[in-house]
């Protein structure tokens, strides 16, 4: 697996609503540019949709302090997902045999190591951001 070396800084802060607040406008902005549900073009799926809004799903099942530390890599993870060309570790979803989970790599400015997961659906072809992570 190739680690992508990401351009832009991770979100400073500590506490939640600053981080949260700044995390959203991120969002925001994005799902400002479309009609229908939010996405980002991934450069390695050759421009295909990514889809955000699973992720703000996901994130509302964590702790506070958890949705803290994975919101601090969300603009990160856009760049990431933006940008990557590298392959990521790919396996079939345990739960479900008709999802594939692609795991990507990267590296903040401040040489941070984090991870992205997003979910791939066999039948509809259609890609959601899952969960974003730092290595600790």
């Amino acid at each position: 697996m190739k680690v992508y070396e990401t351009k832009v800084k991770k979100l400073a802060g500590t506490d939640y609503h600053e981080v949260h607040s700044r995390a959203l406008t991120l969002y925001k902005d994005i799902k400002r540019k479309t009609k229908r549900r939010p996405y980002v073009r991934s450069a390695y799926f050759k421009k295909d949709k990514i889809f955000l809004d699973y992720f703000w799903q996901h994130l509302w099942g964590k702790n506070w302090r958890d949705r803290v530390r994975r919101l601090k890599y969300y603009p990160c993870a856009l760049d990431l997902i933006k940008n990557s060309r590298g392959d990521p570790t790919s396996k079939q979803n345990p739960n479900n045999s008709a999802e594939i989970l692609h795991r990507f790599a990267g590296i903040t400015r401040t040489k941070e190591l984090f991870f992205i997961q997003i979910k791939e659906d066999k039948k509809t072809d259609q890609k959601s951001l899952i969960s974003i992570f730092p290595e600790k």
